[in-house]
């Protein structure tokens, strides 16, 4: 199989004779181009999110923001469906810090105008409102330059590596989380950033790896921390990871079963038990079954809780040991990074001892039982295995929802990342039969990863916020093979496809924000749920 390099290597020698579709598509170069990028995010984030009326997006906005207000005048987190833990500590403290600043007086709940006083109650969370959008803003825009720059190591040529920047920031998941405070950018990206990183890492071997591994199992935990639904993610990166290895993956001198090696493996199996002791009150009270039941969680397997999290932990230990034996990985690195891993994912759990409250800890701790909780009577039926049939069939369903979608045709949806996978597809077969056998593989196990986790996301209506979770995914996927297969670009048709699909990429990209810039719809909508989600904050235009 052909070896993938490292971008360290040069881009492809251009061609005097045919015009190189790569320089016709990125001629403002790497800087340049992500200025440019970013700049064309800031006009639509003022135009169609920043100016909206600041009830526009009240789901999530008004419950992310109040329960910010409500922490810093000193009450307890109120919302935990997602559990969008980090998201609302970081508007808690982005209130405070523009507060001090003398930039927003509304960043209590105190300090909300009473909802009698119309005018005044406006204007407040109008501040408020439009300071959450321009964190949310950051945060995406944050997300956007990590991308870029860890695609920069993933593939050779930096004009790949743009186009897939290009992707990603006009990509459906972008287009929403840049203008609105939600969970699922913050707990996505830290898990796609993880599995940037193990195939950087994995590419190319340094005595640093271990602590790589470590930083990946934090960003893990760290998403999971933020939206429970995140544990799709992080289920399927330690089969898809497999693939991604080389010649040049094999342990350096160091790890070769030295002394020192042995030495650094012992330091990390130590570092790894601190950290596992200072964690283990967290791992208690996760699975503490009195608070589960009052929490009215119900065990997904055998009436037991733990059981697929212990199967998970064991997968990633069983391909962390599959990758060492494929890729050359000695035992003295294998055992390192083991112990590296669950160093990095311990520590991170204490990130929940920040603001600490026990409904965040078993949700983190049982992601699944708490999806199951916002799920249908007949999703839970099939989840508890009392149906196998209804549970095949549900899957069933889903994934010929999911094929629908692909299509565009057959349901048309604000993502245009569809349209990346008619070529994906295709390109998949066309590199195996050129010979680019490790490309297409690697290519389709990101596919079949996305094409899993939105099939279970269509319980849910595969909504726009959710595409965030897979788009990266297809993207990579893309990546992968215009890298391998990177003498396309001489061809004619490979310029006009893809100033098509850019085209393509900012209108459908965009057409969910400007819908919501444009709709004439009333905020009375908001009356059903603000009495459950924001107790203390009573709405002018909703009576009780």
């Amino acid at each position: 199989m052909t070896q993938l390099s490292t971008p360290a290597e040069a881009a492809a020698p251009r061609s005097d004779v045919t015009d190189d579709a790569f320089d016709r598509l990125t001629p403002l170069g790497w800087s340049k181009g992500l200025a440019a990028i970013v700049a064309g995010l800031a006009a639509s984030f003022l135009l169609f999110g920043y100016a909206l009326v600041y009830w526009r997006n009240a789901d999530m906005d008004f419950m992310v923001i109040y329960n910010a207000l409500v922490m810093n005048d000193g009450k307890p987190q109120h919302f935990f469906d997602h559990t969008a833990y980090l998201t609302i500590l970081a508007v808690k403290s982005w209130f405070r810090l523009l507060h001090g600043a003398g930039l927003l007086d509304a960043y209590t709940l105190p300090s909300i105008p009473k909802a009698s006083d119309v005018a005044a109650f406006d204007s407040a969370m109008t501040a408020a409102v439009r300071a959450g959008r321009v964190l949310a803003f950051l945060i995406a825009i944050g997300c956007v330059l990590i991308f870029a720059g860890l695609m920069r190591f993933i593939v050779r040529d930096w004009r790949v590596a743009m186009l897939a920047v290009l992707a990603f920031a006009l990509s459906g998941g972008i287009a929403v989380h840049s203008r609105i405070l939600r969970s699922e950018l913050v707990a996505a990206c830290p898990v796609i950033f993880a599995l940037m990183i193990l195939i950087a890492s994995g590419r190319r071997a340094t005595a640093w790896r271990p602590l790589a591994i470590a930083l990946a199992a934090a960003l893990c935990v760290l998403g999971l921390e933020n939206k429970v639904q995140a544990i799709l993610l992080v289920g399927v990166l330690p089969v898809v990871i497999l693939s991604f290895g080389g010649a040049r993956s094999a342990s350096v001198a160091f790890w070769q079963n030295t002394r020192w090696s042995w030495v650094a493996a012992a330091f990390a199996g130590a570092v790894a038990l601190a950290a596992a002791w200072a964690a283990w009150p967290l791992l208690a009270t996760g699975f503490d079954r009195h608070l589960l039941d009052a929490a009215e969680f119900h065990p997904l397997l055998l009436a037991r809780y733990g059981i697929y999290q212990a199967a998970l932990a064991v997968l990633i230990g069983a391909c962390m040991i599959a990758y060492a034996l494929l890729w050359g990985i000695s035992t003295a690195e294998t055992l390192t990074s083991i112990c590296a891993a669950l160093a990095g994912a311990a520590l991170t759990l204490l990130l929940l001892d920040v603001d600490y409250n026990t409904s965040n800890v078993i949700a983190v701790f049982n992601p699944l039982e708490k999806m199951l909780t916002f799920a249908d009577a007949g999703t839970s039926s099939a989840a508890s295995g009392s149906n196998p049939a209804a549970a095949l069939l549900l899957l069933l369903q889903g994934f010929g929802s999911v094929l629908a979608r692909y299509t565009f045709v057959l349901h048309s949806s604000a993502r245009p990342t569809v349209f990346l996978t008619w070529l994906i597809i295709p390109g998949i077969v066309y590199a195996y039969r050129r010979g680019e056998k490790r490309a297409a593989l690697q290519s389709l196990l990101l596919m079949l990863a996305a094409i899993a986790i939105d099939t279970l996301g269509v319980r849910r209506g595969l909504k726009s916020e959710y595409f965030i979770f897979t788009d990266p995914l297809i993207i990579l996927a893309g990546a992968v093979l215009l890298d391998r297969l990177r003498d396309l670009r001489f061809h004619k048709w490979a310029y006009p496809i893809a100033v098509t699909l850019a085209a393509l990429h900012i209108a459908v990209g965009q057409a969910e924000p400007i819908k919501y810039a444009l709709k004439r719809t009333g905020p009375e909508s908001v009356c059903e749920w603000n009495g459950y989600y924001m107790p203390l904050l009573p709405l002018p235009w909703c009576h009780t």
